[in-house]
C-alpha cells in the first residue's frame, strides 16, 4: 500500500467514525477490524499485527 492509498484509507476511516459518533465508534471500529481479519488465510498470520498493534498502543 502506498503511502496515498494509507492516507486514503484512514481518511475513510476517519470520516466513518466521524459520520457513527461516539457510541456506536467502538461497534464499527470492532466490525471493521472483522471484516479486514476475514481477508487473511491463518489466525497465525493476523496473531502478530494484534501483538504489535497491544505492545504500541500501551506505549505512552
Amino acid at each position: 500500500m502506498t503511502d496515498q492509498d494509507l492516507d486514503l484509507a484512514y481518511t475513510a476511516v476517519c470520516h466513518a467514525l466521524a459520520e457513527a459518533g461516539p457510541q456506536q465508534a467502538q461497534r464499527l471500529l470492532a466490525m471493521l477490524c472483522l471484516a479486514l481479519l476475514v481477508r487473511f488465510d491463518r489466525a497465525e498470520d493476523v496473531l502478530p499485527v494484534i501483538e504489535s498493534v497491544r505492545q504500541r498502543a500501551a506505549e505512552p
